[in-house]
């Protein structure tokens, strides 16, 4: 069943939608991630032009994130009092981040620094993230427990709280410069930013696993849905047929991925996500350089 999106004016497949939808959403209650690194990629395969893919990708990840918070609200792992502070500064970075945005898509640049940055980004993550877990399951077999926290610089920044639920006492300085950061890629890339946070929280921060996922999430609701907002009022991006077909799926997946993440090992989860962020980064990369089926787009005279 095809149905026209009518700000992307293209026809996709509605089940298609919601299959992206609901893989997504199991991603976001798996990972803690908003899964916009995944969907924005897989909506460009799908024909959607990259703006509009980066504002209206946005929207599913609000849903399945909240979908996923709810069940991680259940079993008290969300520090609400840290996802606060990350959220004071992804606000500030999504509104630098949609400037930024407006700035380059009237220069016409916009859909390539959006699909450079995924080659980028998708690459060093992934990369990272699969070595990390490699290196973890062989200490695992080993029967070597490594350290969960290192301290480091940032620790002796100066304003410090206490997060009770993470069992932290550190500056509030870091949390809001990861979240500016996350904030930034929301606007400019249509992510969460969790793919970017998760690590943080963990390896930066020195958070516990158990509540990074569900603190995550929280935070990217309101960037996204802030994100979101500044688009369709700045750009007029927004595709709202494109959104509800996504979040439909989106939020069945988020409780079915919240299921699946408190059954598997946390190495092979991060592995299996690893794999298919490299996977998503080699596509992605590989369109750069191929030479496009369409090399002339024609439009009437003026428009």
């Amino acid at each position: 069943m095809q149905i026209y999106l009518p700000i992307a004016e293209v026809s996709v497949s509605l089940i298609l939608l919601l299959g992206l939808g609901t893989l997504v959403g199991i991603l976001s209650g798996m990972f803690g991630v908003g899964g916009g690194f995944l969907i924005t990629p897989l909506l460009f395969f799908m024909g959607i032009p990259p703006a509009v893919a980066v504002a209206t990708g946005a929207n599913q990840i609000v849903a399945s994130s909240v979908s996923g918070v709810m069940a991680h609200l259940k079993r008290r792992t969300v520090d609400l009092k840290m996802g606060t502070v990350l959220l004071v500064g992804g606000l500030f970075g999504s509104a630098i981040g949609v400037y930024i945005f407006n700035f380059l898509k009237t220069q016409g640049q916009v859909d390539l620094l959006v699909k450079i940055c995924y080659v980028v980004f998708l690459g060093i993550i992934g990369g990272l993230m699969f070595y990390e877990s490699v290196k973890s399951m062989m200490k695992s077999r080993a029967g070597k427990r490594g350290k969960r926290h290192v301290h480091v610089w940032v620790h002796g920044l100066p304003f410090k709280m206490r997060f009770r639920a993470s069992g932290l006492y550190i500056s509030a300085i870091p949390p809001l410069l990861v979240g500016a950061a996350v904030g930034i890629l929301a606007a400019i890339m249509g992510v969460g930013g969790g793919f970017i946070m998760v690590p943080a929280m963990i390896y930066l921060l020195g958070m516990p696993t158990k509540v990074v996922i569900g603190t995550s999430l929280f935070q990217i609701i309101f960037v996204t849905a802030f994100t979101t907002l500044l688009h369709a009022v700045s750009t007029q991006t927004v595709d709202i047929v494109l959104a509800l077909a996504l979040i439909l799926g989106g939020v069945v997946g988020a409780q079915i991925g919240s299921v699946i993440g408190a059954k598997l090992k946390a190495e092979q989860l991060r592995i299996l996500l690893a794999s298919l962020v490299l996977a998503v980064c080699f596509k992605l990369a590989l369109d750069l350089f191929l030479t496009p089926d369409e090399l002339y787009i024609l439009a009437e005279f003026g428009s």
